[in-house]
């Protein structure tokens, strides 16, 4: 397969070498164009009122491998990417490793799973990978999972282009339980901004916090992506880029009819 990769960790990451090389080793083809530097958290951010700079880095990644390190957010790298970068188009578009996971409701935030996005916004199939740790940086399971996903893909593909967005315990190989089909669970933050002084006396915040595990409804069908994780299973949750509120229209449209807003 063509693969393209990015990622919102950086193009230095040690997560999108170890996936990169692996998908490689595998028999891939494999493009890689990332941000420059770390781009967490800017969700689907593009870069609009300055230009995008892209640099090719060589002695980075295995041979064979061409890689650009690009001045824009994760969005910016895919779409750079399929618009000038590179031809033909990929076969899927990959994601990651991210350091730490994207869960519930993080994926609105979250870099790595926007650049998977674009790819699906442009209708190739995406997957997002996250390990699910701050601090171990054992990548190896997480990138073989990846290679697994990728083969099972080619020989039975998604009906659509889909977005998978997979976390993965910061576990041994042999310590993972399994892999599951989840859904979005709710991981809500409790925020807290920290007010500090900097040296010139002027005053600025540092958004902290802490985090608030799943608080979904039970769903006697799939578990959560978050509870998959507290079970040391692989989470697999299918995305998409439509946020349509598919339960809510037929009771808002006969809420809609009862007010009396004119309608056109």
């Amino acid at each position: 397969m063509r693969l393209l990769i990015s990622n919102d960790d950086g193009i230095f990451a040690p997560g999108v070498r170890t996936l990169a090389n692996t998908l490689a080793q595998a028999g891939h083809g494999v493009t890689v164009v990332c941000p420059d530097r770390e781009r967490s958290a800017t969700g689907h951010g593009l870069t609009v009122f300055d230009p995008i700079r892209a640099e090719e880095v060589t002695h980075l990644f295995a041979p064979g491998i061409r890689a650009w390190a690009c001045s824009g957010t994760p969005s910016d790298c895919v779409k750079l990417a399929l618009g000038a970068l590179i031809d033909p188009w990929p076969d899927y578009v990959v994601s990651g490793i991210n350091q730490g996971a994207n869960l519930g409701t993080d994926i609105l935030y979250s870099g790595t799973v926007s650049a998977a996005m674009e790819g699906v916004i442009e209708g190739i199939p995406s997957i997002a990978m996250s390990l699910a740790s701050f601090t171990v940086r054992d990548f190896e399971p997480a990138a073989q999972f990846a290679s697994d996903l990728l083969k099972a893909l080619g020989k039975n593909p998604l009906p659509q282009a889909t977005l998978l967005n997979v976390n993965v315990p910061p576990l041994p190989e042999a310590d993972i339980a399994g892999a599951v089909i989840t859904r979005q669970g709710l991981r809500r933050y409790h925020d807290q901004f920290q007010k500090r002084i900097d040296p010139r006396g002027k005053t600025y915040y540092w958004l902290a916090g802490e985090v608030m595990e799943d608080i979904s409804q039970a769903d006697g069908d799939f578990l959560t992506d978050v509870q998959a994780l507290q079970q040391n299973l692989i989470s697999i949750t299918p995305l998409n880029y439509n946020l349509t509120d598919q339960a809510g229209l037929t009771p808002l449209g006969t809420w809609f009819r009862q007010t009396s807003i004119p309608i056109a």
